[in-house]
């Protein structure tokens, strides 16, 4: 027995009566959508309910599943302390999940719980089924700010899981779409906000996971979505699986997207192990992209794997264009992995003799050394694409209205204190965006005097 059936459904805590007190009718469709949804899960008759939620624990570099026996939790926070749940945890299968991540390294466990409450990413799905249908024990796993292969790779841990127990599961994606869809709403508008809402229910509507791969990391934070994650891992959970899609419903009446959308599970496919094609065309598209780069990223590049094969720092070779032998300056090389940072590390000013030594040491520093990420390993080399900006001299401003997100990096200073941002990021959309991140990385309060440099770059991709 496998995953009998999976939903993709929003948590406005607003759909709650006791919570909503009648502002609840303007999103009536979703209601009616999450009833359906609710009914044919009672049809079902699950053993276990899997629910995966953007607001349970949540690290960087791990997903955590809920431990114990039981949970309890309530709307209290929202006002509607009456509305209350207490949940049986299906130990056996979240243990079973546990193990099968343990004994592959994934980074997935029961460890880190910072609050024991049921969620409303949870609770709401909770509050329709619980209407309809009693039985069933319930999983509770968070998300993480990992790449989306490594939510698809855990969905596919869960369905493994599954199998093995043989235990008759439904999965819920708990996550809503943009919040960014009206200038009316409480978050206000984006363009991509609507983008991001038509490109998921077309995706979706038409169970073409794959395709959840194609969507940028920066353009999701933009839309400021947070139930993509969730999507991925239920597709994950139906790897290999021909699937009936049907959407529901998609409302953005309050300036944030509730879809809902259904997912029938109808034999094995094996035209539909998505993550393989994934990682096979991104196989083909990084080893060309290899092929194209300059002397400084090759040099990056040779730096850090010949570190973290060997664990010896390279010599600098000697076919290097004279420029890189004889100029200095400072650098900074930036490693994303599936289109997540995975480390950056440079230098303001050249320390080194020449810009090659800078790059050789800022590399090897990047890969192994950056606080933020453990340190890469072997078996993630084939994954990295590498980055290399050399910094130009920084020249003071006077006010940030002499900066260009696109053109200038920005250095604002206090004695020592001090923070970098580099220019043309992805996400960075303002001087005033650029200048508040750089004072958060340097230390410093926005209502201190501090120094504002800027500087330009050339970039090696």
């Amino acid at each position: 027995m496998s995953v009998i059936g999976a939903y993709m459904v929003p948590h406005p805590p607003m759909i709650i009566p006791q919570v909503g007190r009648g502002s609840q009718a303007q999103i009536d469709e979703t209601i009616q959508s999450y009833e359906r949804v609710a009914g044919e899960i009672a049809a079902l008759a699950p053993e276990t309910i899997l629910i995966t939620t953007p607001h349970s624990v949540m690290y960087a570099d791990y997903f955590h599943i809920s431990p114990g026996k039981r949970a309890r939790g309530s709307f209290a926070r929202f006002r509607a302390p009456m509305v209350k749940f207490e949940e049986a945890y299906d130990q056996e299968l979240a243990g079973r999940i546990c193990d099968a991540a343990a004994k592959i390294g994934f980074p997935a466990g029961e460890v880190g719980e910072r609050d024991a409450n049921l969620d409303h990413g949870a609770m709401v799905p909770l509050w329709f089924i619980r209407k309809r249908y009693s039985g069933g024990k319930i999983v509770r796993i968070g998300l993480s700010g990992l790449p989306l292969p490594d939510h698809y790779r855990l969905g596919m841990i869960i369905r493994d899981a599954v199998e093995e127990l043989g235990r008759k599961t439904v999965f819920i994606a708990s996550g809503d779409l943009s919040h960014k869809l009206q200038e009316s709403g409480p978050y206000g508008f984006v363009l991509e906000g609507p983008e991001y809402d038509r490109r998921i229910m077309d995706v979706c509507g038409r169970g073409s996971f794959g395709e959840l791969f194609e969507f940028d990391e920066a353009f999701c934070e933009k839309a400021s979505e947070c139930g993509h994650r969730s999507f991925v891992i239920m597709a994950g959970a139906l790897d290999g699986v021909k699937v009936r899609a049907e959407a529901f419903s998609h409302q953005d009446v309050t300036g944030v997207g509730y879809g809902i959308c259904a997912f029938y599970p109808e034999g094995k496919d094996p035209g539909r192990h998505f993550l393989e094609q994934y990682l096979n065309q991104q196989e083909i598209r990084l080893a060309k992209q290899k092929d194209r780069s300059d002397a400084y990223v090759r040099l990056a590049r040779l730096s850090l794997e010949t570190y973290i094969r060997e664990g010896r720092m390279i010599s600098m070779p000697e076919d290097l264009p004279v420029n890189m032998r004889q100029e200095r300056a400072g650098a900074f090389v930036s490693i994303h992995k599936h289109g997540k940072l995975r480390g950056c590390i440079g230098t303001i000013e050249a320390v080194t003799d020449c810009v090659a030594q800078e790059i050789i040491r800022n590399a090897v520093s990047a890969a192994t050394r950056d606080p933020r990420f453990e340190p890469i390993t072997e078996d993630e080399l084939k994954w990295l694409e590498i980055n290399v900006d050399v910094l130009g001299r920084p020249e003071r401003i006077s006010s940030i209205a002499e900066l260009d997100v696109k053109r200038y990096g920005v250095i604002v200073s206090i004695g020592r204190r001090r923070g970098l941002l580099l220019p043309d990021l992805e996400g960075i959309d303002t001087p005033e965006q650029q200048v508040s991140i750089a004072l958060r990385k340097g230390g410093i309060r926005e209502d201190e005097t501090y120094r504002i440099e800027r500087f330009e770059v050339i970039r090696h991709r």
